[in-house]
């Protein structure tokens, strides 16, 4: 049934299209004129393209026009509904060597070093207790002497 309203369309239109034709261009009777005569008919006809061209242009620019406007809007309308949804974006992991290389494409053939822009912090040196000899520090320790010496450090 759709296949037989689809044909039913298409003969409309045909016959449609044969009619404006024959309204607004009428049959050519070629022979019997002379050369002057067909050169005028020629420049004639040639007239008549050139103002139907430029009224087709017309409304291409027009329909373009409009097909913006239109665009811009409805692209207000979905903003102020306020419905706009973000895209599902997905995690990509890739290294500063291959993203420089997606960005600056060929150009870039060498690597760069980020860490050797960076500001050095030095750390404070810990202090280092001088080492002795252990047998010295026990037998200074030993005795009463050495029990002296820790109570007298502790007050």
């Amino acid at each position: 049934m759709a296949a037989a309203m689809l044909e039913a369309e298409k003969e409309e239109k045909r016959v449609e299209r044969e009619n404006t034709l024959n309204e607004r261009v009428p049959p050519l009777q070629l022979s019997g004129l002379s050369v002057q005569d067909l050169q005028a008919l020629c420049k004639d006809m040639h007239r008549k393209i050139d103002a139907v061209d430029e009224e087709r242009y017309d409304v291409a620019a027009k329909v373009a026009k409009h097909d913006t406007e239109i665009q811009h809007l409805s692209q207000k309308i979905f903003e102020l509904k306020g419905k706009m949804k973000r895209p599902v974006l997905k995690r990509v992991r890739i290294s500063a060597e291959a993203m420089l290389g997606a960005l600056l494409g060929s150009r870039q053939k060498e690597s760069f070093d980020f860490k050797a822009n960076l500001k050095t912090v030095k750390k404070e040196e810990e202090k280092k207790e001088e080492v002795t000899d252990w047998r010295k520090n026990v037998e200074a320790m030993s005795g009463m002497e050495g029990r002296k010496k820790l109570f007298d450090a502790a007050q």
